[in-house]
């Protein structure tokens, strides 16, 4: 039994061996320009998840969802974010698939997440993904404004529902009229 359990150990650690052997010698493709696999996909959003989890406050939004709160919210996400994850017209960024991992389109895939898990999100930003930290430049305020904003873009009340289409041209996304989730494109 001693042998078998020492077996096992050994074998874990020539996998481990290996795993780093295949990183260190750069095996791993680091280009940007490149599609990444389902595998590294899967096991990037499960990380970013469980960190998430792990170390996000668990917060209630201090910024009470008005009609004015939630317009702000949009003139924040068009001003700081839709460069990177798509504008109010639907359009997908045209840099959204120059980053590694390809920023996820937040209008045309809102998300449903927590408030708590998009706020942390925001004001921390995300490690190895270009998404900055925004806490350096806005203010927390402003920052739950957005949050307030990103969590309700497919239930937004009608006077914010109008801000949108005569800022954007379009009707703001219904629910379910959009799915989470990056396009595969």
């Amino acid at each position: 039994m001693r042998n078998f359990i020492l077996g096992i150990i050994i074998a874990l650690l020539v996998l481990v061996l290996c795993g780093l052997a295949y990183a260190y010698l750069g095996f791993f493709s680091t280009n940007a320009d490149a599609r990444p696999t389902r595998i590294e996909i899967r096991i990037a959003n499960k990380a970013l998840d469980a960190s998430m989890e792990r170390h996000a406050p668990r917060v209630n939004n201090p910024v009470p969802p008005t009609d004015e709160n939630l317009i702000d919210g949009i003139k924040i996400y068009t001003m700081n974010c839709a460069l990177c994850h798509g504008g109010l017209d639907e359009k997908p960024s045209q840099l959204a698939h120059a980053f590694y991992p390809p920023v996820p389109q937040l209008i045309l895939h809102p998300m449903d997440d927590p408030e708590w898990h998009i706020n942390y999100a925001i004001r921390t930003g995300v490690r190895y993904s270009g998404m900055p930290a925004w806490s350096k430049a806005l203010s927390e305020q402003d920052i739950w404004k957005l949050t307030g904003f990103l969590s309700r873009v497919e239930k937004l009340p009608p006077g914010v529902k109008d801000y949108w289409k005569k800022t954007s041209g379009v009707d703001a996304p219904s629910e379910g009229s959009h799915k989470e989730g990056m396009d595969e494109d």
